[in-house]
């Protein structure tokens, strides 16, 4: 039997957080080693597990897997995430990528804006990005085919990263979604599938945003 699949990352949601929703929406556990010091980074760079010197890296099936995408296609093809045929599939990258647009831009928020003036600025700014063009997008989507789920009518990984994208957005200001009824329902609805709502609970591998400690550490393992 396979072990579980082993996540390489420092102890924060950055490129990771994603792997880790998509391996909990599908009920796998998986174990974090995480990098806490620059040495840590090195040794597996020269122990020769990362193929491009750089994380996420994941242990799955007898492969140490690297680039977030190729990680989240291979999870998702796994554990039936991925859709049923390759248009579901192009639908599934599409709205995809949307959601990883605009919950890249919140993920690097505390990384990029140490200053609070800049900070409220570039807040500002992602949310007009979500509520003018992220958000519109997923509302007419779910309107148009009247569904409960973003494609194909069942669980995909885009109805995953959206849900993580709302959640990131609405920690910058809770009524993101005041203008957006079938979106408040379909974060309801998703955040209620079993596996999803444990991971939502207290105590489990879910990261909180990062805060200035985390920061400060991620500075000196990666620069």
């Amino acid at each position: 039997m396979a072990g579980k699949p082993k996540l390489h990352y420092m102890n924060t949601r950055g490129r990771m957080e994603t792997i880790r929703w998509m391996l909990a929406a599908a009920g796998v556990e998986f174990e974090e080693p995480f990098m806490k010091s620059k040495a840590d980074l090195e040794k597996l760079r020269k122990d020769g597990l990362l193929l491009f010197q750089q994380v996420p890296m994941v242990e799955i099936d007898g492969m140490k897997l690297v680039q977030t995408r190729a990680i989240l296609n291979y999870i998702s093809a796994k554990y039936n995430l991925y859709g049923k045929d390759i248009k579901q599939r192009a639908l599934i990258d599409m709205y995809g990528e949307g959601a990883w647009d605009l919950g890249e831009m919140v993920m690097m928020l505390p990384w990029k804006c140490t200053d609070p003036k800049e900070r409220e600025k570039e807040t500002t700014e992602i949310i007009e990005k979500a509520t003018g063009r992220y958000f519109p997008v997923f509302e007419k989507v779910l309107k148009d085919h009247g569904q409960d789920f973003l494609v194909g009518n069942q669980l995909s990984r885009a109805d995953i990263q959206l849900l993580e994208t709302i959640l990131a957005t609405e920690e910058l200001k809770a009524d993101v979604l005041s203008k957006f009824p079938l979106l408040t329902a379909f974060k309801a609805r998703i955040s209620n599938i079993p596996n999803i709502k444990k991971f939502l609970q207290p105590g489990s591998q879910r990261k909180p945003p990062a805060d200035a400690a985390t920061v400060a550490e991620g500075m000196k393992i990666f620069y």
